[in-house]
């Protein structure tokens, strides 16, 4: 058995994020790194093989992004993966969440994994959707916020975060899992493994080589486009009230709250 996780090579997250006016697409010109939540899928892949009770072959880690996005490929492979898959053209710059979704499919289907596993969300564009539009492509159940697996009569039974509690669901495979930071705590990569990360099988592939249908994709093949961004307003600088008479200092704060209708 064969599983994919799904990385993303993020803003870091002392970066501040802001827009490029002359594209309208993130500023990634700053420093980059592995999307956090990636690493507790890629967690769940290697105790999934770790575990035994299924017999996973290999781990394999998949992105879609520039070049620059290598780099998060050899994080995910420092921690666990055997070999990467890095879906690079410069076709798809400027893709939506379906268009991206769509590509990933692509590349996932000359793959065949039999479990798709995924961060809930990226650390940039928080969409949270991006596992549901590749089970969509591929036909596969997906389950979202998924924070415990096991392997139970050769699929998986997941418990998932949901707004009225946690729902207990058993999934039959080839399926896409999205998974919550509280499933597990991500292991640091050792030395090691730090260093022979790019000695891992790195494959690079192009829109072409996965049969990529070039209209469906990029800023011409999206469906959504962005807007004129403005940075917030700059909060006003806030107002000190010395407690030196505490009977005025009362009255100030009262009246302070009284025009403001707080009270």
């Amino acid at each position: 058995m064969k599983i994919c996780v799904l990385v993303k090579e993020v803003p870091d997250a002392a970066v501040e994020k802001r827009i490029d006016p002359s594209t309208g697409r993130m500023d990634r010109s700053g420093e980059k790194n592995l999307n956090p939540y990636d690493t507790h899928a890629i967690e769940a892949a290697m105790q999934l093989k770790e575990g035994g009770a299924l017999q996973i072959d290999e781990v394999v880690a998949v992105t879609m992004g520039p070049e620059s996005a290598v780099r998060a490929l050899h994080k995910a492979v420092s921690l666990g993966a055997d070999r990467s898959l890095h879906l690079n053209d410069d076709a798809l710059a400027g893709s939506d969440v379906a268009a991206t979704g769509y590509a990933l499919a692509k590349a996932l289907e000359k793959e065949q994994p039999d479990i798709v596993l995924l961060g809930q969300q990226s650390d940039d564009g928080e969409c949270y959707t991006i596992g549901a539009v590749v089970a969509d492509h591929l036909k596969a159940p997906s389950l979202t916020q998924v924070i415990k697996l096991d392997v139970v009569d050769g699929g998986l039974r997941c418990e998932r975060q949901a707004e009225y509690g946690y729902d207990t669901v058993q999934v039959s495979l080839p399926a896409v899992i999205s998974v919550g930071d509280a499933i597990n705590e991500p292991r640091y990569p050792s030395l090691k493994a730090i260093m022979g990360a790019k000695k891992k099988p790195l494959e690079k592939a192009a829109a072409g080589d996965v049969g990529i249908d070039l209209a469906l994709v990029g800023a011409d093949g999206s469906s959504v486009s962005c807007g004129e961004f403005k940075a917030p307003p700059a909060k006003s600088a806030g107002k000190i009230i010395e407690d030196e008479d505490t009977d005025a200092t009362v009255e100030q704060i009262v009246a302070w709250l009284d025009e403001r209708k707080l009270i």
